[in-house]
């Protein structure tokens, strides 16, 4: 793993992403998106996750976030996810999305039946206030980049809402250190 892809300083701030293995679309009813909320507000009330800036589309999310426990705290956040998406698949009988969670979990994964996101979450630390904003900028018009929304904050599950608008009713989020 190159070192551009470590948590290095953790006191830093950093761009993380964290896709679904495949691609494939797992984020496509609210109940799906409520399981990434509800998570990211347990990992802020709970293990020191700051959440700057954040959007989760179909297939994966990008956050900007810091916390002193980074890589411990991103492994939990995607364990809890998976379980509960799981869960969720199950019971909403999605037995073709559960087929392919399970084709494309990695042999050497003898622990589960299933794979729910690609390794890692490749953390890019933050250098200085211009890559913030552009990383801030880019996690915003993701969405729109998709062909989704035609502005960011139109977009229900990005941050880009928290700042345009000061809704804070999704998700509430950090404010930017000084």
């Amino acid at each position: 793993m190159r070192s551009r892809y470590k948590i290095t300083a953790t006191d830093g701030i950093y761009f993380v992403t964290s896709t679904i293995v495949e691609w494939i679309p797992i984020f496509t009813s609210r109940v799906y998106f409520e399981i990434v909320i509800d998570s990211l507000k347990f990992c802020r009330q709970s293990k020191g996750l700051l959440l700057y800036a954040y959007v989760i589309l179909d297939n994966h999310f990008h956050l900007v976030v810091s916390g002193e426990k980074l890589s411990a705290t991103m492994r939990s956040l995607k364990g809890f996810i998976s379980h509960k998406i799981i869960e969720q698949l199950q019971q909403d009988k999605k037995k073709w999305l559960l087929n392919q969670l399970a084709f494309y979990k990695k042999r050497y994964k003898i622990e589960s039946t299933f794979q729910v996101w690609q390794e890692g979450f490749h953390p890019e630390i933050i250098l200085n206030e211009e890559m913030l904003v552009q990383k801030i900028e880019y996690v915003h018009y993701n969405p729109v980049k998709r062909g989704y929304v035609d502005l960011p904050e139109h977009w229900r599950y990005s941050s880009a809402r928290n700042y345009v608008l000061g809704d804070h009713s999704i998700i509430e989020i950090d404010p930017l250190p000084e």
